[in-house]
């Protein structure tokens, strides 16, 4: 195979739900990042020609430069919001409860679940190509070749390409895209084999959506409060779950007993009958027990034990957990951009191999967003007019106003790609305290009492604070997994587990020397590298990108110290 050269660049770009853009160079992520980041409008819809922009001035490369752009989903309903955006944006204004529901909305629900279960066909991928060729023109891409392809295939390219194993099962689970809400491959020796597509009518993505929805909460994004609040329940045996009856597994094939519609309407007479933890717990488990049998079967017919997966299903971190410990599996990779946002990167991955034979991506961290110069950060902290001052040890000073029981903001590098904070865009507070959690709660992040925040380990740690016997670590270093902690560190690391003892780690490597030293100083108090990490943003918003964002969010509220490179902002007593 011709060795690539080092100026084949690719540019993936996804242009739905959390849109975003990713360059590629050989087996490099050279940026990646996601519109929201930008456009400062969490999970942006519209086309990213900010992030595109944004991938093309770090490389310092003009549009001419890049012949290979990749694009995802070609269907009729996606192309027909590239045809008419503005259907997009009413359905984002409406899912983020910006904008009241009308009294025909019930019924556009109704249509958008029928209409997206149609695959892709003729027209639909030339109208998409079109739309998308007139979009990158406003880029300045004129004569680059575009490619469209699918969306669980791109899903699956990203699981599997990125995950450093040789041989696995891939298996892809969300919502809907071209008209699919999963799909099982094998990958061996670099090549994908298509093992089974899951139509997008039995749907188990869906299933949580409409469960989430139920729920008071927003679709697309409090998932992951559902799976919390189900740890409040009392258990219910299988049996005796009637949410069981709705959804079942078989061999490599799942069976829905209702359309997406009637499912919603069903869940809902089920939801009155029970209080919302209860309804909750019933939902964690139908999706448990059924993506388990499903993993069990896919593992069983190949014969292989490693397991990479990826989907917005996937997102889903005490699932991921259980799947980890299965007798079948020795291994598993949970993509860690594992939602819609990360198909920009499976997208171009996927073309990178297909064009230039590069078999995979060089992932060992995720640290791939922009950075600032100290010209920048300088200049932002002049315009705010805030107190600061150069520091020689920002990660020893900041560890020691942590110890003293403060919150920090820590920004730092480049920015992370994905939905989690990895310590460079990072709100950090002692373990080992619940007050610490709860005033951080209430006086920032102001999410539900009953969602855990996560911690930053140190990896050397990490064996000692949890029980990791049958989960490999270095597989699942960026959040996209929970662990349960060890009962003598409860104490410990009681400010970030959950109420039945688990947590959703990040394990901190090599990869982030200033980061590393910051834990390790904290680890010489506390005899174990393990801090509070949050995401830099208040709630409702994206992370911070800019120092300007830093300083912007510092002045709304009421934390006292912010560290922005090596310069600590400081705000008076």
């Amino acid at each position: 195979m011709k060795k690539p050269s080092t100026n084949q660049f690719v540019l993936g770009v996804w242009d739905g739900h959390d849109a975003g853009a990713a360059l590629l160079c050989d087996d490099q992520v050279i940026f990646a990042i996601n519109e929201e980041r930008l456009s400062r409008r969490k999970l942006e819809v519209g086309f990213p020609h900010r992030s595109i922009q944004a991938c093309l001035d770090y490389a310092a490369i003009s549009p001419s430069a890049v012949h290979q752009v990749a694009v995802s989903t070609t269907d009729p309903a996606k192309t027909l919001t590239r045809l008419f955006p503005q259907l997009k944006e009413a359905y984002y204004l409406l899912r983020r409860r910006k904008k009241k529901p009308g009294r025909l909305d019930r019924f556009k629900k109704k249509f958008k679940y029928r209409f997206t279960e149609l695959r892709p066909n003729l027209l639909s991928y030339r109208l998409s190509h079109s739309c998308i060729k007139t979009q990158l023109k406003r880029t300045g891409f004129i004569n680059c070749n575009l490619s469209l392809l699918d969306h669980h295939f791109c899903h699956a390219q990203a699981a599997a390409r990125c995950s450093g194993l040789k041989n696995c099962v891939v298996m892809t689970l969300d919502g809907v895209g071209d008209g699919l809400s999963g799909s099982i491959w094998v990958f061996k020796d670099s090549q994908m084999k298509l093992l089974k597509e899951i139509p997008a009518r039995n749907s188990l993505g869906i299933f949580f959506e409409h469960v989430t929805n139920l729920l008071n909460m927003r679709e697309l994004e409090d998932e992951g409060k559902v799976m919390a609040l189900a740890n409040y329940a009392y258990p219910i045996q299988d049996p005796d779950n009637p949410l069981m009856r709705l959804i079942e597994t078989r061999g490599l094939e799942i069976f829905g007993k209702h359309k997406a519609s009637g499912l919603f309407r069903v869940l809902k007479d089920i939801l009155w009958q029970y209080p919302s933890e209860q309804f909750a717990f019933m939902a964690q488990r139908v999706l448990e027990k059924n993506v388990l049998t499903l993993v069990r079967n896919a593992v069983t017919l190949t014969g292989m034990r490693h397991v990479s997966v990826a989907g917005g299903v996937f997102s889903n971190i005490k699932l991921n957990m259980k799947i980890g410990e299965l007798n079948e599996t020795d291994t598993l990779f949970v993509f860690p951009h594992m939602g819609d946002g990360g198909l920009a990167l499976g997208a171009a991955v996927a073309v990178n191999y297909i064009k230039f034979g590069v078999p995979g991506c060089d992932l060992k961290h995720l640290y791939v967003g922009p950075r600032f110069t100290q010209e920048t950060i300088r200049s932002c902290l002049k315009k705010w007019g805030f107190t600061y001052r150069q520091v020689a040890d920002s990660a020893a000073l900041a560890a020691q106003i942590l110890l003293r029981g403060e919150i920090v903001l820590w920004f730092q590098g480049r920015m992370e790609m994905g939905p989690r904070a990895l310590g460079n865009r990072s709100i950090l507070a002692r373990p080992d305290k619940k007050r610490i959690r709860d005033r951080l709660n209430t006086a920032l992040k102001k999410r539900v009492w009953y969602q855990p925040f996560c911690p930053s380990i140190l990896c050397e740690d990490a064996e000692a604070l949890l029980h990791v016997d049958s989960q490999k670590i270095n597989a699942n270093r960026f959040m996209t997994m929970a662990f349960r902690v060890r009962e003598e560190y409860l104490d410990l690391m009681q400010g970030v587990i959950s109420v039945d003892g688990t947590c959703r780690p990040h394990f901190v490597g090599p990869e982030n020397s200033a980061y590393r030293d910051l834990l390790s100083e904290v680890k010489r108090k506390l005899g174990k590298g393990v801090i509070l990490n949050t995401s830099f943003n208040i709630h409702g918003e994206p992370m911070v990108c800019s120092p300007d964002d830093a300083l912007h969010m510092f002045s709304k509220t009421e934390i006292k110290y912010l560290f922005l490179e090596d310069y600590l902002v400081e705000k008076a007593s």
